[in-house]
């Protein structure tokens, strides 16, 4: 009987992850300092998680698209 041999991919170089993550952490300090009761800090919590999408939207906003 022949063996198998299991390949495995190594993704190296993902800066993306990285940037992504330290994005959050600021966005996170960022809205949750700015919070004035527990729920405002949940809600910046939240906020934090698609930080990317309030970016687009300012960028095309200040585009004016």
């Amino acid at each position: 009987m022949a063996k198998e041999t299991m390949k495995c991919k190594i993704h190296e170089g993902n800066p993306a992850g990285a940037i992504y993550g330290l994005g959050f952490i600021g966005a996170a300090v960022y809205f949750i300092g700015q919070a004035t009761t527990f729920w405002m800090g949940v809600l910046g919590f939240l906020k934090a998680l698609v930080w990317p999408a309030f970016l687009v939207y300012g960028l095309l906003k200040f585009l004016g698209m």
